[in-house]
């Protein structure tokens, strides 16, 4: 297999983090099934994902070579991510989880994605320069979203309510 630079190597990341994230939104959805609006945001948010996934896998296709590299990245990113994701939310756990995980895994994306920008500048790769441009705005709103998700479930909660 080729082998990959720092950015093909990130591109991987993040189109695994885009995949893992569809799923991801789809479980906590589920947890969320009472709640119509943080529903909404959920199916839009899978959606988006998906549509980055779509558009991260059609520019690994430029990387002469190095798309079946950055997809084989991009499969183990997005088996890590899910393993954490079913890690942290167990048979018991219930929307605020879900959020509180959706919270952690968006900082995480744009993170990664704030990084693929850095790296497309300093190798002027304009066309993962664009793509970054997209989806950066994108990743920030899923955070704020999620974010803003979670303390509409926090106020919702008893705090002299038992945990568990």
């Amino acid at each position: 297999m080729a082998e990959l630079t720092n950015l093909e190597s990130k591109l991987g990341e993040v189109l695994g983090l885009a995949q893992a994230a569809k799923g991801a939104t789809a479980k906590v959805k589920g947890l969320a099934d009472d709640e119509q609006e943080l529903a909404a945001v959920l199916e839009r948010m899978g959606n988006e994902a998906e549509e980055t996934a779509r558009r991260c896998e059609e520019l690994a296709g430029g990387f002469d070579g190095k798309k079946t590299a950055i997809l084989e990245q991009a499969r183990e990113t997005k088996r890590e991510a899910t393993e954490m994701m079913e890690t942290y939310l167990g048979d018991d756990a219930d929307a605020l989880d879900g959020f509180e995980f959706l919270t952690m895994a968006e900082a995480g994306e744009v993170g990664h994605w704030e990084i693929v920008g850095v790296l497309a500048d300093r190798a002027g790769h304009a066309e993962t320069r664009s793509l970054v441009e997209w989806a950066l705005p994108i990743q920030q709103r899923h955070l704020a979203d999620v974010r803003d998700g979670s303390l509409k479930l926090a106020g919702q909660e008893d705090p002299y309510e038992p945990s568990g």
